[in-house]
């Protein structure tokens, strides 16, 4: 351990709260102007965990502008509601080592950190708890902390960045209508994929040949380069994608690679799906997945749909991405792959 870092030591969901800290901090530094975290550029330097291994992960030009678009989006939203409501109390559901607090207090509002007990003794070492701002070591599907959450007059709004996606259908209506037993008038917003899986392949198969041979090098310029460092237990899992046994176990990477370059298309595609899955990128772990919010509301009559957008909605769209970039953002709102949705309980 580094001298005078915290240690970060969890498994699992909670383990992916270090992807969007990593964003957020990475964007903050690349591209200031979109989007700044000053919280999260100090708490990468405080803890004691290799971010660098982020910067090997396939597709790692796009994956912190969704991290931090879906900031971005939150933030406004948070921001015009407290407008009306400068005394309200806010909930952030799944916490993580978000900083959201610190990008929109007004000075008066009541902030809710929410999380496993795990999750919150860690964000306890790194962010102190300023005046007005609680944490709460619960799970968010334990009924008990909606008794926690006081100073709710002026109304309470909840986020729940990134959370919902890990849990089984059955579970999240559950949450939903624990929320209006408790909240009635409250408001949430969340973030949600259209499909369980990661749409990467969806993008990667519209593009022209050129450029799907250009993604496809650059992915194994990016494997490449993560094989050198990565875990033995992520090759094994790598290795046991390839559906031609022969010489799985070699510890080169050209074995791996030839292998590799015999499959087909549809075998690399579907391979590379299994592997972001159980990799501990977490890309895979999804469960539930949301098309039409309108679904939550037959779930549940008292819930009602304040607003819906895909996730880059009036994200500037900055030349310095590349095109393949923009692309990327263009087919994500046509398709409607990432929303946001807002929904009053």
């Amino acid at each position: 351990m580094q001298e005078g870092k915290v240690k970060i030591e969890l498994s699992g969901v909670s383990e992916t709260l270090l992807g969007p800290l990593w964003a957020r901090a990475k964007i903050s530094r690349d591209h200031s102007s979109l989007f700044y975290d000053a919280k999260a550029v100090e708490l990468v330097e405080k803890i004691d965990y290799d971010f660098s291994t982020f910067d090997l992960i396939p597709f790692e030009d796009y994956l912190p502008l969704l991290f931090v678009a879906r900031a971005k989006q939150f933030d406004d939203k948070i921001k015009a509601y407290i407008k009306e409501h400068p005394h309200a109390s806010v909930v952030n559901i799944g916490a993580g080592l978000d900083a959201t607090f610190y990008r929109v207090d007004n000075g008066t509002i009541h902030w809710y950190d929410l999380d496993l007990p795990a999750v919150i003794n860690i964000r306890k070492q790194l962010i102190p708890e300023p005046d007005r701002t609680t944490c709460i070591a619960k799970s968010f599907l334990d009924p008990s902390w909606c008794e926690d959450i006081k100073h709710t007059e002026d109304g309470i709004f909840m986020i729940a960045g990134g959370l919902l996606r890990y849990f089984e259908e059955g579970q999240v209506k559950q949450f939903f209508s624990m929320l209006a037993d408790n909240f009635p008038g409250g408001e949430i917003i969340f973030n949600a994929s259209s499909r369980v899986d990661n749409h990467f392949g969806a993008w990667i198969e519209q593009l022209p040949p050129d450029q799907q041979k250009e993604l496809g090098a650059a992915l194994m310029e990016t494997l490449k380069g993560w094989w050198d460092t990565a875990p033995q237990d992520q090759k094994d899992i790598l290795r046991s994608m390839l559906k031609i046994p022969a010489r799985t176990h070699s510890t080169e990477w050209t074995d791996v690679e030839t292998l590799w370059n015999q499959h087909s298309a549809k075998e690399m595609r579907e391979e590379m799906r299994g592997f972001m899955k159980s990799s501990h990128w977490g890309m895979g772990l999804g469960k539930w997945a949301l098309k039409d919010v309108n679904e939550i509301t037959r779930w549940d009559d008292r819930i009602t749909v304040m607003d819906q957008s895909p996730l880059f909605k009036d994200i500037p769209r900055d030349p310095s991405w590349g095109i393949a970039i923009r692309q990327f953002i263009d087919f994500s709102d046509k398709n409607r792959t990432s929303n946001i949705f807002h929904l009053r309980v």
